[in-house]
């Protein structure tokens, strides 16, 4: 199982849209997946289910779990003030430390309005990622200009965005 992570708490993101995307080309690949959309954590989850309410709350513990099936997890990372989203560090702050990432396989596709693509926001994410035990697979995918590439049937516009899409979930699977 592979989980694909929406990256943002966002209602109707372009990362859940990418998600989307991404598990369709993994299906297309034979391979079984499953989308974990940070837009279902409960409004609440920072006072609720984090430091000394850490595995109390039912829902954030569903979200958690989803992380525990899969060996291999795909991260949306939304670039957000030149970095990724703090819900999406609040999500992993919540995580049983040392992690439900630590000895998981990862790849990241990040996604920006202008022209970085999300370089930052991967960046940062990474250092974090490999605190706390996760393989980073250097096949990082950068999507730029997401709002002219993303079209309206949760397709991408440029052929060298579905190219390298492909090529990561390809070298994801091999790993």
């Amino acid at each position: 199982m592979i989980t694909i992570l929406a990256g943002t708490n966002r209602p109707n993101s372009r990362a859940r849209r990418i998600a989307k995307y991404y598990r369709n080309l993994l299906t297309e690949l034979g391979a079984e997946s499953q989308i974990l959309d940070l837009a279902e954590l409960p409004a609440d989850f920072i006072a609720t289910a984090l430091y000394a309410n850490a595995g109390t709350h039912p829902e954030f513990n569903r979200l958690a779990a989803m992380l525990d099936d899969s060996a291999k997890v795909v991260i949306i990372v939304p670039e957000y003030n030149a970095s990724f989203p703090g819900v999406l560090k609040a999500f992993i702050d919540g995580l049983t430390y040392p992690s439900g990432l630590q000895g998981k396989k990862a790849v990241l596709v990040g996604l920006s309005s202008g022209g970085q693509g999300g370089l930052l926001a991967m960046t940062h994410l990474t250092d974090v990622l490999m605190y706390l035990g996760t393989t980073v697979l250097p096949q990082r995918v950068r999507l730029p200009f997401i709002n002219q590439d993303l079209n309206a049937e949760h397709g991408l516009n440029h052929d060298l965005s579905r190219q390298l899409l492909r090529e990561q979930a390809v070298a994801l699977l091999a790993s």
